[in-house]
């Protein structure tokens, strides 16, 4: 093995068990032998080299060239032992750390999104192919942190209390312009346009996104009601009651938060509230993981609480509610994770053997990161004024309890009055 790499992994890994059969056909184990055991095969010198001088990217890297391969364990196993090694400190994780730093040095650049890169960065991830998400979303395509009200609810249930977590917060009265910034699929658009009676615009980058959104709408006999555009929530014009933006800030970039929210108070009417759903770190700031920068989501950035309210405070907007996500999203993770894997020959039908590889990291990679690292998720309520929202959080709990009714189409549609 190479002696920089076996230097490194015996010096990290202190609990779990994990071996490696290096690129000769040594095997060398590493750790207290606790837990489930995890065997790694590396299968050439040159995986083992880069391993050494870069293990966040390298990794993944090498399993999606076929370089790596497990004999025991998956990928989330082995990244389980690697997080719970770094809660023990040490030289090895702070090397790591530090070669993290560097990148902090070049954030900025990373993160630099204006219009017609955001597009590009989009179609890089969005505008892949449909069937792939359907083979592992719910049937409503909500890609974002679900909202797990009991711990056996399905996937299907999970996503359908997330809708109504968000709806409660946003105070809706029928009649209502509402703005939906990243509006996906268009079920969150779709929901609220049947629940409330409001009016809903939608705006995507995705011209994927964007035809099945407006093909579900004429579907769903609420065209009238919930419009979907192709356009960046820069060239809009207001003003809107409400604003909705779920699981879209994390493409917007740290140079461009400002833009974001002065935007948005642009946009809002001087009554108007904002619900912003978004990925959170509750360490601080730091950056984007390099393989998710470099494959999956360019441009992206994942923010501390500390970069987002001063932007929304030098906006000229009022926090008026912040909760934390904690553990949601792991649990939404392991049922995408668990659903791609069971349909795995299908994505790689779809792409190729590489592609499906990349994305299991993906997806084991984004549950370690909530489950044993610093990954949250923030729900941010957003006024004008202090006086436009009730005194008390009661108005959440009822809107969510009527909501949940099996009648709750009747509760908030103009057919009631």
């Amino acid at each position: 093995m190479n002696r920089l790499l076996e230097k490194f992994v015996s010096r990290l890994v202190q609990i779990g068990s994990l071996s490696i059969t290096d690129a000769e056909g040594a095997v060398h184990r590493f750790g207290d032998g606790s837990g489930k055991p995890v065997h790694v095969v590396i299968h050439s010198g040159t995986a083992e080299r880069a391993i050494a001088l870069d293990p966040m990217l390298a990794v993944p890297e090498m399993y999606m060239d076929g370089q790596i391969d497990f004999l025991e364990g998956d990928p989330l196993a082995l990244l389980e032992i690697t997080y719970k090694n770094f809660e023990q400190g040490g030289r090895e994780a702070l090397v790591m750390k530090l070669g993290e730093g560097v990148r902090y040095l070049f954030r900025r650049l990373h993160q630099f999104n204006p219009a017609g890169r955001s597009k590009r960065n989009v179609q890089r991830h969005y505008d892949l192919s449909g069937e792939l998400y359907r083979l592992f979303l719910d049937q409503d395509l909500q890609y974002s942190c679900a909202y797990f009200p009991t711990p056996d609810a399905t996937l299907e249930e999970a996503q359908e209390a997330k809708k109504r977590h968000i709806a409660a917060k946003m105070a809706l009265e029928p009649g209502q312009k509402v703005l939906d910034i990243g509006s996906g699929w268009g079920g969150m658009g779709l929901y609220l346009a049947g629940q409330f009676d409001v009016n809903v615009l939608g705006v995507t980058l995705s011209e994927e996104q964007f035809g099945v959104s407006r093909q579900r709408a004429q579907d769903a006999n609420l065209a009238d009601r919930a419009r979907f555009e192709l356009t960046d929530y820069r060239s809009l014009s207001g003003p809107f009651d409400r604003i909705v933006s779920v699981g879209m800030f994390e493409h917007v970039g740290i140079n461009h938060y400002r833009t974001f929210f002065e935007k948005c108070a642009q946009l809002m009417s001087d009554d108007g509230v904002m619900l912003l759903h978004t990925i959170g770190r509750t360490s601080g700031p730091s950056v984007t993981n390099a393989f998710i920068r470099k494959y999956i989501f360019p441009g992206g950035y994942i923010p501390s609480l500390s970069e987002v309210l001063p932007a929304i405070e030098r906006a000229g907007l009022i926090v008026t509610d912040v909760e934390i996500l904690r553990l949601h999203y792991a649990e939404t993770l392991k049922n995408w994770r668990e659903r791609f894997m069971a349909n795995r020959d299908k994505a790689v039908a779809i792409y190729d053997e590489r592609f499906a590889r990349m994305w299991e990291f993906y997806l084991a990679g984004s549950e370690a990161s909530f489950r044993w690292q610093d990954m949250v998720n923030f729900q941010i309520q957003i006024a004008k004024k202090r006086e436009t929202l009730p005194l008390t959080r009661d108005y959440m709990v009822e809107t969510e309890r009527k909501l949940a009714a099996p009648d709750s189409r009747k509760a908030f549609s103009h057919a009631a009055e």
